[in-house]
């Protein structure tokens, strides 16, 4: 690549990292917090996530780090193993599995998710967002951020959590969120001064406001902004490491299910993740799925034996980084040196920024997951697209996104179903022949058991006297299923006096092997 490109990317790489980085900051400490881990556990994972795992991996705009989606699994295996060493231990051995689901090709999987499912989650994705953020926007910060779950920890739930929101306003918080979002909405329109990123200049008046505030009925409170670890020293920083404990690696059979576990769900979500991060790239890259597991299982290893939490690829911030204009991956190895020079260097000066002006950001990262334009571009695409999206949607929103995508793929697969035994032939009534009772079938290229059904019922609904031709020229395979219908009608026809002339049919098809 010559140093023109590179310098063009990194004039687009540099700023979104920056608004990665404030998209990632609370959401690490909030899944660290939830998990029932250290907060520092969570910085760490987001640290390696950008720096390591996005090194080595084949995506450009994928930003990873501890995941939502495992924190229930990660609280419950803390509690379980009954040490967090020992589920470091587990950590390391998940990042085992997963170099290995890579080198067998087991990402290939990834390429098998419908479209019109991938698109439910990104619109789930952004509503979930807004939902949850409007708590934090207000004031409210009573559920952890990160936390995409409809039944919460806090005994709420993501619509009842709304109403509670309103009736514990801080104004100074909605003050703060809502001239953060005019902010973000109205500074990237000035093309002079959008040489600021608009994230970064809604964090800096957040902090002044905030101070401003302070010693007024405005007032936010310490749990209204960010609260990152405060690392007095070297030595202070090196002691917030923890090793895993390997002693009963061999003994205690939980932590290898636990390993599995984590190994199975983070690469489900990651390879969700890659897709979604791939239809939301503007140049249209196709992620390697197998390289990325690899990238996951190296970084989750790594993970493990510096003290951190199980990583994944996470959309939220994959599609900040996207709409914050990245165009490499040198976006997401910066966002992970950000957080690195934040904990060490300006803790004190992070832990003055709002929650409810991060809000703001991952507000408008929500909308532009779900917009309008999306759901009536999804509906003109028709029934067998727009049934799967919207059931991923709402299935997404009102129980997690790991379930909402599993409802969702099950109806998608009911739609392919359903297509794909409807249309094993072309039937039609031939009347070239002069007659008015020949009927033609020709048969599909692929003709599977699912097909048995429509091929019977063509079958039994042809009328007496009448003469059928059953056309294979086209056909590559027809399964056994379906020869044994079509022989049999063949030998019983004549009870209807129906004749059955049968052009290019096999007795017998064999599946073609792929080569390269």
């Amino acid at each position: 690549m010559s140093k023109y490109f590179l310098l063009k990317n990194l004039q687009r790489d540099i700023p979104a990292s920056i608004v990665v980085f404030l998209v990632a900051l609370p959401l690490c400490l909030g899944i660290a917090l939830a998990s029932g881990a250290p907060l520092f556990a969570g910085i760490i994972t987001g640290i390696l996530g950008g720096i390591i795992t996005a090194s080595i991996s084949g995506s450009q705009l994928s930003v990873s780090g501890p995941a939502a989606g495992l924190t229930v699994i990660v609280l419950t295996s803390i509690a379980t193993l009954g040490s967090f060493p020992l589920f470091l231990a587990a950590v390391v051995l998940a990042g085992i599995f997963q170099i290995i689901l890579g080198l067998v090709k087991a990402g290939t999987i990834g390429n098998y998710f419908p479209s019109s499912v991938i698109e439910g989650m990104l619109a789930a994705i952004g509503v979930i967002l807004i939902l949850k953020q409007i708590p934090h926007a207000v004031g409210y910060d009573k559920d952890y951020q990160g936390d995409f779950d409809f039944f919460q920890l806090d005994h709420e739930n993501t619509i009842s959590s709304l109403f509670s929101a309103f009736e514990f306003l801080n104004f100074g918080a909605v003050i703060i969120s809502v001239l953060s979002v005019l902010i973000l909405i109205f500074w990237p329109k000035f093309k002079k001064l959008s040489v600021v990123p608009s994230a970064l200049l809604v964090v800096v008046i957040g902090i002044i406001l905030g101070q401003v505030f302070n010693g007024t009925s405005l007032a936010l409170q310490a749990d209204q902004r960010v609260q990152i670890p405060i690392v007095q020293s070297a030595a202070e920083f090196f002691g917030l490491f923890v090793s895993p404990d390997f002693s009963q690696l061999f003994t205690n059979k939980q932590v290898w299910t636990v390993a599995f576990t984590i190994a199975v769900v983070a690469s489900l979500e990651t390879l969700l993740s890659l897709e979604a991060v791939d239809k939301l790239d503007p140049i249209k890259r196709v992620s390697p799925t197998n390289r990325e597991l690899i990238a996951q299982g190296i970084g989750n290893t790594i993970s493990g034996l510096l003290g951190g939490l199980p990583m994944t690829s996470v959309i939220v911030r994959s599609s900040a980084n996207v709409g914050a204009g990245a165009r490499t991956k040198m976006s997401s190895i910066f966002h992970g040196l950000w957080l690195l020079v934040a904990l060490v260097f300006i803790p004190n000066v992070i832990n003055y920024i709002p929650l409810s002006a991060l809000a703001a950001i991952l507000l408008m990262t929500g909308y532009k997951l779900a917009k309008p334009s999306l759901i009536k571009k999804m509906w003109h695409l028709g029934w067998d697209q727009f049934i799967p999206f919207m059931v991923t949607v709402l299935a997404g929103v009102f129980t997690d996104l790991l379930i909402g995508v599993g409802i969702g793929m099950a109806v998608g697969v009911l739609y392919i179903l359903r297509t794909n035994m409807r249309n094993p032939f072309f039937f039609k009534l031939d009347k070239s022949a002069g007659l008015d009772k020949v009927y033609r079938l020709e048969l599909a290229q692929e003709v599977s058991f699912l097909n048995k059904g429509a091929v019977q019922y063509a079958f039994t609904h042809i009328p007496e006297n009448s003469t059928v031709i059953i056309d294979g020229s086209n056909a590559r395979y027809i399964d056994h299923d379906v020869l044994e219908i079509i022989h049999n009608f063949q030998e019983n026809a004549f009870t209807k006096n129906i004749k059955v002339n049968l052009i290019e049919i096999k007795d017998k098809y064999e599946i073609a092997k792929f080569t390269i």
